[in-house]
């Protein structure tokens, strides 16, 4: 039998790029909640599952779920340091 889906909810992650290759990935909204990927698509898959599991966990412990409502501004910023810090 089919598993029966609810609510599909979003969240923000968040790539680094690791100094040994691939991808570190986080989510800012669940501390702790972490994964990595040896590309971007295995990130992005392993992403989708660990995320699943860490919600399945919080709603077995009867745990409040976060549900996301607006998207945050996220930006690049460039800033000129004296040449003296390095």
């Amino acid at each position: 039998m089919a598993k029966k889906i609810g609510k599909v909810l979003s969240y923000f992650a968040v790539f680094d790029s690791a100094e040994e290759g691939g991808f570190n990935v986080s989510f800012p909204d669940f501390p702790g909640c972490v994964t990595f990927g040896k590309n971007f698509e295995e990130a992005r898959e392993n992403a989708e599952e660990v995320l699943g599991l860490w919600l399945e966990e919080m709603a077995s412990q009867k745990r409040k779920i976060k549900i996301r409502r607006r998207m945050p501004i996220i930006s690049e910023i460039s800033v000129a340091l004296p040449e003296k810090m390095f």
